[in-house]
Order: C-alpha cells, then sequence, then structure tokens
C-alpha cells in the first residue's frame, strides 16, 4: 500500500473515532457523569419561632417543614432541639429534645431558672433546631426573642361592678407602680362564656356578632405614680356572662421593637352583665299645635330626639292637663319613630307632655323634661 492511501485510512479512523466518542456522549452511554455528594436528607430550617413570656414560663411555637432539603418529604417524626442564649452567651439546652411530626405545629414550655426569672428585664433569644436521622442539623432557626427578669406581680383582689356604661373593674393597687422603670399596663382578657350570638338586631338597632375572646389593654397613668387599680369595659353587651382573666404587663423595647413581660393570669372572674338599667331619657321634646284650615279637628305633633340605647324597643308618651294625673296617650306597644301625631285634643285648652324609652326587657326610662302646648281657638 501507498503513503497516500496509508494516510488517507488514518484520517478516516480519526473521523469515525471522533464521530463515535460524540454519539456516546449525545447518548449518554458509557461516560460516567462527575461525582454528586450524597445526600444528607436534612430538614428544612423552621422560619416562624415565636416566643411569649407568662409569669415565670416561656411558651416557644413554629411550625415543622413538610419536605427536607432534597425537596422529599420527611417521613415519621423529625427531633427537635431548643436553645436560649442570653446576651452573646453560647446557646444553652433548654429542655429535653423533642419528636415533632412533620408539618405539626410545634409548642414548648419551659419554666425559667431562678437566674433568668430574677433582675432586670433582659432579653433572651430562643432557637430550634432540627435533626436528621443521624443527628446532623440544617442550622438553627430564626431568633425568637422573649424578657428575661423578674415578672411584674400578678393581680391580686379582682372584683366587679355592673354598670349600665360597661362592666368596673377592681384590684388590688400596687404600692408602687414602677415609677422609675418600664412603662406598665393591665391587659384585660374577656371570655364569652357560651357559643358567642350570630350577628342579629337588638331592638331598633343592629348589633354586630360579639367575640368569643377579647383583649384589651388599658395603659398605666400618665403620671406612673397614680394607682393602676381599675378598669371600665365599655364594650360588653348586657344580658350576658362573661369570665375576666388580668395580667399586668411590663414593656421594653429591644432592636426596636416592643416586647412584653406579664405576670401570671389572676384568678379568673365571672359577671353576669344584668340588663336591670332602663334607657336614656329622650330629650328635645316638642310639641306644635296643627289647625286646619278646612275646619278640621285641631291636633298638636310631637318628636324627639331618638335614644342610642342598642336595645332599644321604642317610646312611650304621657299627657296631662295643669295638675291632672299622667295618662299614656300612645299604644301599649312602644312607639317606634321618635315621633307622634295626638288628634285627640280641644281649641282652647293647654296640653302637657313627657317621653319615655322602653328597652326589649321592658325597663322604662324616667319622664323626660315637659313640653307645653295650647291649642288656639279658631
Amino acid at each position: 500500500m501507498s503513503t497516500r492511501h496509508i494516510g488517507e485510512w488514518a484520517a478516516l479512523a480519526v473521523r469515525l473515532a471522533a464521530g463515535l466518542a460524540t454519539a456516546l456522549a449525545v447518548a449518554g452511554c458509557g461516560t460516567p457523569g462527575a461525582p454528586q455528594p450524597p445526600s444528607l436528607m436534612l430538614p428544612d430550617r423552621v422560619s416562624d419561632l415565636s416566643a411569649v413570656r407568662t409569669g415565670d414560663q416561656v411558651s416557644l411555637a413554629w411550625t415543622m417543614p413538610k419536605r427536607n432539603t432534597d425537596k422529599l418529604l420527611l417521613k415519621g417524626d423529625v427531633t427537635v432541639h431548643v436553645c436560649r442564649a442570653e446576651g452573646a452567651g453560647a446557646c444553652e439546652p433548654a429542655g429535653a429534645d423533642l419528636a415533632v411530626a412533620p408539618g405539626a405545629r410545634g409548642t414548648f414550655t419551659e419554666t425559667l431558672p431562678g437566674a433568668l426569672a430574677a433582675g432586670a428585664a433582659r432579653p433572651l433569644r430562643y432557637f430550634v433546631e432540627l435533626r436528621n436521622a443521624r443527628g446532623r442539623s440544617a442550622g438553627l432557626s430564626n431568633a425568637a426573642v422573649a424578657l428575661a427578669g423578674q415578672a411584674p406581680v400578678a393581680i391580686a383582689g379582682l372584683s366587679a361592678e355592673n354598670r349600665k356604661d360597661g362592666v368596673a373593674l377592681h384590684w388590688t393597687a400596687l404600692k408602687q407602680e414602677q415609677p422609675d422603670g418600664p412603662a406598665t399596663a393591665v391587659r384585660l382578657h374577656r371570655t364569652l362564656l357560651g357559643a358567642p350570638p350570630a350577628k342579629h338586631t337588638q331592638g331598633l338597632l343592629e348589633a354586630p356578632a360579639e367575640p368569643a375572646e377579647l383583649n384589651l389593654l388599658v395603659e398605666a397613668p400618665a403620671r406612673p405614680r397614680a394607682p393602676l387599680d381599675g378598669a371600665l369595659d365599655k364594650s360588653i353587651r348586657q344580658g350576658q356572662r362573661y369570665e375576666y382573666r388580668l395580667q399586668r404587663i411590663t414593656r421594653l423595647t429591644v432592636d426596636g421593637k416592643t416586647l412584653e413581660l406579664a405576670s401570671a393570669p389572676s384568678a379568673p372572674l365571672q359577671v353576669d352583665a344584668l340588663d336591670v338599667f332602663p334607657p336614656d331619657t329622650p330629650t328635645a321634646v316638642a310639641a306644635v299645635a296643627i289647625l286646619s284650615e278646612s275646619g278640621g279637628e285641631p291636633a298638636i305633633d310631637l318628636s324627639w330626639q331618638p335614644v342610642a340605647d342598642a336595645d332599644l324597643a321604642g317610646y312611650a308618651l304621657y299627657r296631662r292637663e295643669g295638675e291632672g294625673p299622667w295618662l299614656r296617650i300612645s299604644p301599649p306597644q312602644p312607639l317606634v319613630p321618635p315621633a307622634f301625631h295626638d288628634g285627640h285634643v280641644q281649641a282652647g285648652h293647654a296640653y302637657i307632655y313627657a317621653v319615655t324609652a322602653i328597652d326589649q326587657g321592658g325597663h322604662e326610662s324616667p319622664r323626660s323634661v315637659e313640653a307645653r302646648e295650647t291649642v288656639p281657638n279658631p
């Protein structure tokens, strides 16, 4: 074979080898890829950890992830390690590890050791760390900050007075409401006993549905030396039964956020908001004599300012002449509009009128200020 033919065969062999290599690369056969790191099967980190301090206890809550860092569904309970750190110190275990199901709501409560439950209010950072079956972790959760330090004194001597304008609560005042310390307030936690009523109409005014649970905050006086020993809950609905639990609150601002340190809740107090109070008395009663130009019977038109009580049923109208007795001239059922047309009058007579308001329970207000009117002679 000549030298020229040998060169041609060599070039052809090179081209065939290159084509085969390309085909194998495209097909993905025969050429292993780069080695991949083994999966660690680590649970995703918790990102919604929250902390609440009440008395000497701190309660944590968070949402467990459903998948691991490889985007695969977690199977079986996940080990949860809880730790806390004060200042720049290390994160110390806050209790025994937990086992929580994927996707569940995780909770943890610890009673603070004596050193952390004493002294001035100061930040305390909590973390949770999820670990796989081999004890490996994807890292700490977000920090949830609670306040270490001595909790406020629990409220004692709680009592209540049922009033027309609400429930007046009273408790034993502290001798000193921390005049030189952080701001102090009292939180009223109110529970409506029994199922809350659906949105409905009471009397002439439509009342919104009442919440089953309600928190109200009573701020400390502007001058801290004034005792904080009472509050008026104006949002109650007469005829309902409530339970109150109160807590003293100390506030501290940390990194621009206001944190609360709450006392242990007071003993519960049940209150029956009995509807034994009459509506407000109507005002601005006006009487105007009406004479018919066609010679018809005279009359007196009356009007007054509406009463804003939520359980108002209506009004009753009374009339008398001179020093005679009051006579109810409106129908047995309460009047709904704040007006009345008295067509039983005589020319030349003077009449005195008064109006009362009546609620759904039948309680009637005192009579209004009198309105006088004389029917002129034709």
